[in-house]
């Protein structure tokens, strides 16, 4: 990977969103976040607290507003890599607020000091577990649309359990997404993909738009929205993608097709 421009923590604050933690009590704990998934990811993962650290008891959701300076709609990616989708969406529309959710440090440094050389205003990035802010911090109805992008297969049957595309993030996502948002997926991974498709198309909370799919992570005039897609062209890989509006149905956290 090659190397950005370095630099300092606080020429990138403007472009980070920290999880919010706070000296407690030794009984209390990080919520849910899988210290086992993060570490087996990278070294360079998300640092976990201290044992008297911990997010607050009662989670207080993301002020969109607040974070960035405007009444903006926000959407959301999980796993944004090296930062090229949000680095292409928030240039070509100023008028929408960006959030990016990587779990591996150095690949969301490497994406916030893309956005902060260019002084982007509408891109937010966090170091954290996606499955966490999505449950914890991200308030219900808060988001235009949630993008999931080449998510990792894991395809050793005991590493399943990191998954990310669970029933259960899918219930997570369909609570944050606004009635009339989009959620976005595409993998190169055909199996991968039945698996998202199939968890989706069960839930009344979305319903599907295939006239939309070509929106979700689309080719530009400069080039391929993320590097996953990229590699997977010049591999002459098919790309399987799909878009869902949320629906005014129950949020239901449906059987796991995979038997899990």
């Amino acid at each position: 990977m090659r190397k950005p421009r370095r630099l300092s923590n606080e020429q990138l604050a403007p472009w980070v969103w920290e999880v919010p933690r706070v000296g407690t009590s030794a009984g209390d704990r990080w919520p849910d976040a899988d210290p086992e998934t993060l570490h087996a990811l990278s070294s360079d993962a998300c640092p976990l607290p201290s044992v008297r650290e911990a997010v607050r008891a009662v989670p207080e959701p993301i002020d969109w507003a607040k974070l960035f300076g405007n009444p903006n709609p926000v959407e959301i990616e999980v796993g944004t890599g090296k930062g090229l989708f949000l680095l292409h969406s928030a240039t070509a529309r100023p008028d929408t607020n960006f959030f990016g959710i990587e779990i591996v440090r150095k690949y969301q440094l490497y994406a916030a000091t893309r956005y902060a050389i260019r002084n982007m205003p509408n891109v937010k990035t966090a170091c954290a577990d996606a499955k966490v802010v999505l449950r914890d911090f991200v308030p219900p109805g808060g988001v235009a649309a949630v993008h999931v992008y080449f998510p990792d297969p894991w395809w050793k049957k005991r590493h399943r359990k990191r998954r990310v595309f669970t029933p259960e993030f899918a219930a997570d996502a369909a609570r944050a997404i606004a009635p009339g948002g989009r959620l976005l997926i595409a993998s190169d991974v055909e199996e991968y993909f039945g698996l998202m498709t199939a968890i989706v198309r069960a839930m009344p909370a979305f319903g599907e738009r295939p006239d939309e799919a070509g929106r979700a992570a689309p080719q530009t005039d400069t080039g391929y929205a993320t590097n996953f897609e990229r590699k997977a062209r010049a591999a002459g890989t098919p790309v399987w993608r799909a878009v869902y509006e949320r629906t005014t149905g129950p949020v239901t956290v449906v059987p796991d097709p995979a038997g899990e």
